[in-house]
């Protein structure tokens, strides 16, 4: 895997009422690896400002781990079987957030890392959703398909 990669994050939330549907970012990014774990690093741009965020994401078999810094922050840690509550900060206030995850699966090949997240959503300890995160990393001339 090259250093300059292309990462696609997708998100869905469900529950029983409301199916959210998907949502897909795709980014440039920083790829690297360091004692057995991965790492991407990039940033984003909120839509309504001009307030960057620092992220890095950290992965390995059962575990991905999301930092943001700037006006949002936080530190979401997803561990098979695990449950891990965290702040998240933004501009509109704090709340704590509880991640109840089920699955971490990371499947790696020669020019692509793909990593799905199926979890449990708490926000003020009152559950909000179950949701599924899929992370694709891609080597910038391999490209992502918008599929």
């Amino acid at each position: 895997m090259t250093k300059e990669v292309l990462l696609s994050l997708k998100g869905l939330q469900y529950n029983l009422s409301i199916d959210r549907g998907e949502i897909e970012t795709i980014t440039p990014a920083l790829y690297y690896q360091r004692n057995g774990n991965h790492y991407l690093v990039f940033d984003e741009i909120q839509a309504d400002s001009s307030d960057v965020i620092k992220n890095r994401i950290k992965f390995r078999d059962d575990y991905l781990e999301v930092t943001k810094n700037g006006a949002y922050y936080t530190n979401l840690i997803f561990e098979k079987k695990k449950k891990n509550i965290t702040k998240y900060a933004t501009p509109f206030g704090e709340f704590i957030i509880g991640v109840d995850t089920d699955k971490v699966k990371m499947t790696e090949e020669e020019k692509r890392i793909f990593v799905q997240v199926d979890y449990s959503l708490d926000i003020n300890y009152v559950h909000m959703a179950d949701c599924k995160i899929s992370v694709d990393v891609r080597d910038r001339e391999s490209g992502l398909s918008l599929s």
